[in-house]
């Protein structure tokens, strides 16, 4: 899914991309704020799995991870 911005080409929002010709500026990045349907779902889909895990409190590795990583 590529996006066209201003001339540019981007893989997709928020996936900085390098810029080896430009030069004064080493990456470009199309910023959107929000959270898609996809990301809505993978979320989920991580707490439903480790939902146990989680509930265990601040001593357990996906206690961080669904605070950090999601």
């Amino acid at each position: 899914m590529a996006i066209e911005y201003r001339g540019e080409k981007f893989e997709g929002y928020n996936k900085p991309k390098r810029t080896p010709k430009h030069p004064k500026k080493s990456h470009a990045v199309l910023a959107k704020e929000g959270e898609s349907d996809r990301m809505k779902k993978k979320r989920a889909s991580f707490k439903a799995r480790h939902g146990k895990n989680i509930k265990k409190g601040k001593l357990s590795a996906a206690y961080w991870a669904d605070k950090v990583k999601w």
